[in-house]
């Protein structure tokens, strides 16, 4: 089933199109705009693709190009949506898995369907992830006013996001990796928990929790406890984080991914300050999808298995932690 936009302008015509398989536990609406086929109330697992449409601004692309990345973010469109079986799905993405197994990257809070289609594809080409990427998007409600509804539309996708990471380990082994940002990095960890309990055994390869909304003290509990089942825990942290900020404020603790925080104390994790960097994100929350450095990094990490000691671009300032520095070949 394909659903479509209408036609851009003739002054804004396509220069490429990029697709992301997806898991959801949004509701479909049944709307005719791809960006809106899916909502924010609650529903059952929900598979697909979408596809997104980068513009061509024609004459005008030089100061596109040279517009902030976050301006740049709004250059994308959610063009079509096709929908499948989860089951089919991955029976795809096993059959056409070149690039390796998968990477699935769940997404935080304030984000509705059509923005996550737009961000996960700015996640995948900024850390290299074509060919293994999959999006898993729980029901966030895309307002700004809705955090805690957020929080609770998290928790309870957490047993099917549990689900499937048990899923992709069964079809494609010890090769997983798990992605999480801000309040999906939450969703990551609670999941992981899921999964060590229910099947101590499995094994899954790379976990990385870029500005882990959640916080640091029940992180430090649950850590020995998903630590086994995983090859490497990678943390990204940032002392200028303003949501982040705002988060512990709200909790009374400090959050995972905010910087400052005892993470000599994270036994056996692997913590990345990206503090020095110009993310190009104007809140400090978003350097995953806007920062050229942080996206080699991430690459060097999930393509390559490359732990933090052998990466470039990496100074250590810590037993486990190092400053993520500047990289003006890839900024």
């Amino acid at each position: 089933m394909m659903m479509a936009i209408p036609a851009p302008s003739m002054a804004q015509t396509d220069l490429t199109t990029l697709d992301v398989p997806f898991l959801t536990l949004r509701n479909n609406t049944g709307s005719d705009e791809a960006g809106d086929l899916f909502g924010g109330a609650r529903s059952g697992l929900i598979a697909g693709e979408c596809q997104v449409r980068a513009l061509d601004f024609g004459n005008l692309a030089p100061l596109a190009d040279s517009a902030p990345s976050f301006i740049q973010e709004e250059f994308l469109d959610v063009d079509q949506v096709r929908l499948s079986e989860p089951a089919d799905l991955l029976g795809e993405i096993e059959a056409s898995a070149t690039a390796g197994e998968p990477a699935i990257y769940v997404h935080g809070y304030f984000i509705n369907f059509e923005k996550g289609c737009r961000r996960a594809v700015l996640l995948q080409n900024n850390a290299n992830l074509g060919g293994r990427f999959l999006w898993f998007s729980w029901p966030s409600d895309g307002a700004i006013a809705y955090y805690t509804h957020d929080e609770a539309d998290l928790y309870w996708s957490v047993p099917d996001l549990a689900d499937a990471i048990i899923e992709l380990e069964r079809r494609f082994g010890s090769g997983v990796d798990v992605v999480g940002h801000s309040l999906g990095a939450r969703g990551v960890v609670l999941a992981l928990y899921d999964v060590a309990n229910r099947h101590p055994n499995i094994r899954l390869d790379e976990i990385v929790l870029l500005a882990a909304d959640m916080d640091f003290e029940i992180f430090q509990r649950f850590l020995p406890r998903i630590s086994p089942i995983v090859n490497r825990i990678t943390v990204y942290v940032a002392s200028d984080d303003e949501p982040l900020e705002l988060s512990a404020q709200l909790h009374g603790y400090a959050r995972l991914g905010e910087g400052g925080n005892d993470v000599a104390s994270l036994e056996g994790v692997e913590v990345i300050d990206v503090s020095e960097l110009r993310t190009g994100s104007p809140t400090g929350h978003l350097y995953h999808i806007y920062s050229g450095s942080v996206g080699d990094d991430l690459s060097q990490l999930l393509n390559d298995g490359t732990g933090a000691a052998e990466r470039r671009n990496l100074e250590q300032n810590g037993p486990n932690s190092w400053l993520l520095l500047q990289s003006d070949q890839v900024d």
